[in-house]
């Protein structure tokens, strides 16, 4: 099947008949810094990647997201040996795995770009696993702990997300709205049992087995790996070419990548603060009868049909993918800051079903809007480096509500303060539309599909109007832009 592909796309490379001197699709693929082909949008093996990419997302953070099970345990344990620092110190490990997921995903960027996608997935989910088998021999022992189950799966899980998105623009254009909503919505159906069973592990086999239990399903990621295959062309580089494919820094030179990767790091402050938080203070606030676990698990279940829903969505021709973003921000904040004031189990239960559908929202956009912003070649290392950016405040927001507890003895201050910075982040995103960035080839791209005849008489679909673009695709600036999004001139049979 892919030789057949490669060998259409050749046929489809060598069409002569360019209007008004234009420079062929080949001429441009072979001067661009990275060739490319038009994604297939289907098929076995596009969507035995989405199935891959599934797992590989719903495991990492279905553990991750589930982590407020083991920061009850850490804390109660800590309360025990009269730590006074116990919430603060119990979060810092499950914090930790978060930050340093997202803190790492610039080196899985430039990784996944030098050494491939495959390699950089089977090396992170290696590195997850052994962190949560290296785990299962530190007890309760929380200083180690923030290396094994902090660092190094957090660490793994990095190498292994990244990948996990960038390998969709390879498969899916027009359905990649929804294909992400699939993708990202693994995590919310892994959350929805995963805190269940690592309850269940805890009380019946102890914590040393959780963690071993937990390592041979985090290995699952190694076997995924070996399906990101992508379907670019292989073509040789030198080394100056490799570092400049490995430090793709033109995507800073956008303006609207600029604003997008700043903001959206601030706006997460308080994100995972409910993560972690949510059973002590369902403990704490509600009674200690009540099943912690179930706000986490409805956040699981309307982000699954959030993800599903938006993902739709985001790929209708006239519908803004920042500003569904924005729109999630903004309510994810108002219902945190809400949560406090739930004086019912009930009422927080519906709270948490709002929070988990605009949540949905939140991280489905995260992929499409890179693609948009960066294309094809610079979305692997935009998502990298925005996840990067996110590190500090999804490491250090659960950390500060820890101690914000330790503090007053009330979540009230800590989960009102977490909601505030998405608000007034959703607000902010608004400077997007204001800014404005050079024309790209993939600006063409988009403009709707003009009809060519092949020399042999069959009807081609172009992807781009080359009555109107002669003049841009003539220019040396046609192969030279990227950050708006790659070259996108291959036609399609």
């Amino acid at each position: 099947m892919d030789d057949v592909q490669s060998t259409l796309i050749d046929n489809n490379l060598n069409v002569k008949s360019m209007q008004n001197g234009v420079k062929s699709p080949k001429k441009l693929i072979e001067n661009s810094d990275r060739s490319q082909v038009i994604p297939p949008d289907g098929g076995a093996r596009a969507w035995m990647v989405v199935i891959c990419s599934f797992c590989c997302n719903g495991i990492l953070f279905g553990i991750i997201n589930s982590s407020g099970v083991f920061h009850r345990e850490f804390s109660t344990y800590l309360e025990s040996i009269n730590d006074t620092a116990a919430s603060r110190k119990a979060a810092l490990v499950e914090s930790l795995s978060m930050g340093t997921v997202f803190v790492m995903s610039p080196v899985a960027g430039v990784l996944t770009d030098s050494i491939g996608l495959r390699t950089t997935t089977f090396l992170g989910g290696a590195i997850a696993s052994g962190g949560m088998l290296v785990s299962s021999f530190c007890d309760y022992n929380v200083d180690a702990l923030n290396f094994t189950f902090g660092v190094m799966y957090g660490f793994g899980g990095a190498l292994a997300y990244t990948p996990s998105l960038a390998i969709l623009g390879h498969y899916f254009k027009k359905r990649l709205g929804i294909v992400n909503g699939i993708v990202t919505s693994g995590s919310s159906t892994f959350t929805i049992v995963m805190s269940y069973l690592i309850d269940w592990l805890l009380k019946n086999v102890k914590i040393a087995w959780t963690f071993r239990i937990l390592a041979l399903l985090v290995a699952v990621i190694m076997g995924c790996a070996v399906v990101f295959k992508p379907l670019n062309f292989v073509e040789k580089k030198d080394a100056k070419t490799m570092c400049k494919t490995a430090f793709n820094v033109s995507i800073w030179k956008n303006k609207k990548y600029v604003i997008w990767a700043l903001l959206i790091p601030f706006s997460l402050f308080g994100y995972f603060v409910v993560y972690v938080h949510m059973p002590k203070f369902v403990e704490v606030v509600i009674s200690k009868d009540a099943d912690g676990k179930l706000p986490v698990t409805c956040i699981g279940i309307t982000s699954l049909f959030g993800r599903l829903i938006f993902g739709y969505l985001a790929d209708l021709p006239k519908v803004n993918r920042i500003y569904l973003q924005q729109l999630a921000l903004f309510v994810m904040g108002v219902m945190t800051m809400l949560m406090p004031a739930c004086d019912t189990f009930g009422l927080l239960l519906a709270t948490t079903l709002c929070l988990g559908l605009f949540d949905g929202c939140f991280i489905s956009m995260v992929g499409p809007v890179a693609f948009k912003l960066c294309g094809q070649d610079g979305a692997t290392q935009a998502i990298g480096f925005i996840l990067g950016l996110c590190s500090v405040p999804l490491t250090l927001g659960p950390y500060l509500a820890g101690a914000l507890y330790d503090k007053t003895g009330s979540y009230v201050t800590a989960f009102v303060c977490a909601g505030i910075p998405p608000i007034i982040g959703s607000i902010a995103l608004f400077a997007i539309k204001f800014v404005k960035s050079p024309a790209t080839v993939a600006d063409a791209a988009e403009q709707p599909l003009q009809k060519h005849k092949h020399l042999n008489g069959d009807i081609l679909n172009d992807s781009l109007s080359y009555n109107k673009k002669d003049e841009y695709l003539n220019s040396s600036d046609a192969v030279g832009q990227r950050c708006e999004g790659g070259p996108n001139v291959t036609n399609r049979i």
